[in-house]
């Protein structure tokens, strides 16, 4: 392969996993990205092919490292409201996806992580982060994005 080519694909690469980091909770597809990207979808197909997993893997892996951070983190939000915070419609796919990923239902996995969570300074495990009615806010917004704006995604 040439010089040149390896660089286009490794900045198509890039510029995939920075729109895919940015945006994933919107319904991404390849296609989008590569408009996006001022590309074909396989030109975009290739590069991702070239220097790692495929574009879908690569939304895949990033929804679910979010889903199970917020699962964590984030006791107050509902497991449902995480399926759609990080881009699932259906909390049945999103709790199918999670399964498949990390071999547990999205509460069961928020279940275990409590339960294994080291206790804190100044509270028990059981209480950190429910202390006051401030607490049990959602850090992240729960509003919805409009489906319209999926494809219109502005280059990185």
């Amino acid at each position: 392969m040439r010089a040149d080519t390896l660089s286009e694909y490794r900045r198509l690469y890039l510029l995939g996993r920075v729109v895919v980091a940015r945006y994933y909770r919107r319904p991404l597809t390849l296609a989008a990205v590569a408009r996006a990207s001022s590309t074909s979808p396989r030109h975009l197909q290739r590069a991702y092919a070239q220097f790692g997993d495929s574009f879908n893997e690569d939304l895949f892996a990033r929804r679910m490292s979010v889903a199970a951070q917020l699962l964590i983190e984030q006791r107050a939000i509902p497991v449902s409201d995480v399926g759609r915070l990080v881009g699932y419609h259906h909390s049945s796919h999103f709790a199918r996806a999670f399964r498949r990923r990390y071999g547990l239902s999205p509460a069961l996995f928020r279940e275990r992580a409590l339960r294994h969570a080291p206790a804190r300074a100044g509270g028990s495990s059981a209480t950190h982060g429910r202390a006051g009615s401030h607490s049990r806010r959602p850090v992240v917004s729960l509003r919805r994005h409009r489906p319209d704006r999926a494809t219109r995604l502005p280059a990185a």
